[in-house]
């Protein structure tokens, strides 16, 4: 295979606030080390990914997505020879500004911040590595490398308004390093679509371990039909092995077409150098048109059979009934909760940034406390 390591981010500008370089990990390293160092990062252990965290020890939290992503997008990256290291900071990164009770959860807490600006997950994520996360002397925040804050902010692509990040964030604290009209990085670019991959697929292994679905119903979508096929011989296979059989396969499948297709457009578009990826006008890593459109009969397959069932919208429904309840109360007694420093600039800003980094459980005891 042709050697696209021209085209990988490896070399960093540097970051927000100057440091002198590590002689022994680059800096990349450097920031998945802050990263999972984080407190942030730690909690995520016990923030929902679909089932609250609180249900049971075998379904998929944050933490362990965001592994799983990282893993997928380290396999992308070492086969296109692009960074591994911002691969993988990227992809541990990406959900640090969850809400308790998942997306249910950000729904409530962007209600209840309708008239302050607002919430969103992804603006969060930049508002806990550059302004929450405290540990160093000189400088708030984690002060990672300008390519892991360009990738993060553009985890959905490029920015054209900018007036909610400059509500959230303030573009001035940028310092001009981040041109938000353009397409990040390679990496950033497969650390996005891996975790497509890693949730569309681990979300139907949840999902047939809850019992929402079954197999049978996973078989009506074409694509594992087909991937079922070969284990129709097998008469005595378990149904646990066979469903890991499917998503393995299926993971496996989407992975390879996401590099063959990726390498057509390189080679379509005369992509050579990082300048290039960095001033192409569209996104270089994704999927064929038939892959997506498998990606597209899952997400809807997994929206009417899991996310819209009754147990599941009945679990999110307290998620934010809990949320927005935990909202009013601090409102009511900030001092309480937050300290002084917390609530200099903006109090509903502070409130939050504080529900925003609860787990599921600490959530819902201070919701029973207050009762």
């Amino acid at each position: 295979m042709k050697n696209f390591s021209k085209l990988g981010q490896f070399k960093s500008r540097g970051r927000l606030f100057k440091e002198a370089n590590n002689r022994f990990r680059t800096p990349f390293q450097r920031d998945r080390d802050r990263i999972i160092h984080s407190a942030s990062f730690r909690r995520l252990k016990h923030k929902t990914q679909v089932f609250v965290n609180t249900e049971g020890d075998h379904y998929r939290t944050r933490i362990t997505h965001s592994i799983e992503v990282a893993q997928i997008a380290r396999t992308i990256a070492r086969f296109l020879k692009l960074n591994e290291e911002l691969a993988e900071t990227l992809s541990l990164a990406h959900d640090l500004g969850h809400t308790p009770f998942g997306h249910a959860g950000e729904e409530a807490l962007d209600e209840c911040m309708e008239m302050h600006g607002g919430f969103d997950h992804n603006l969060q994520t930049l508002r806990i590595v550059m302004f929450i996360e405290n540990k160093y002397l000189k400088f708030k925040g984690l002060n990672l490398t300008i390519e892991t804050i360009d990738g993060l902010i553009k985890h959905n692509g490029p920015l054209f308004d900018l007036e909610k990040v400059d509500r959230l964030i303030g573009v001035k604290n940028f310092k001009n390093k981040i041109k938000f009209n353009t397409y990040p990085s390679l990496e950033a670019q497969l650390s996005a679509i891996s975790d497509d991959i890693a949730y569309n697929n681990h979300d139907i292994q949840d999902g047939i371990k809850a019992k929402l679905f079954s197999v049978n119903d996973l078989l009506e979508i074409n694509f594992f039909k087909q991937i079922y096929h070969p284990y129709k011989k097998f008469k005595n296979i378990s149904n646990e092995i066979l469903i890991y059989q499917l998503i393995r396969e299926s993971i496996n499948q989407m992975v390879k077409d996401l590099i063959e297709n990726s390498i057509k457009n390189i080679k379509k578009n005369k992509l050579k150098s990082l300048k290039n990826i960095l001033s192409h006008n569209e996104a270089t890593i994704n999927f064929s048109s038939n892959f997506q459109d498998i990606l597209d009969q899952i997400r809807d397959f997994l929206r009417i059979k899991m996310y819209n069932n009754r147990s599941v919208l009945l679990k999110n429904n307290n998620g934010k009934k809990i949320i927005k309840n935990l909202f009013t109360i601090i409102n009511k007694k900030p001092q309480k909760y937050l300290n002084k420093i917390q609530l200099k600039f903006d109090k509903d800003r502070a409130i939050a940034d504080y529900i925003s980094g609860m787990t599921d459980r600490y959530a819902i005891n201070l919701y029973k406390k207050n009762r």
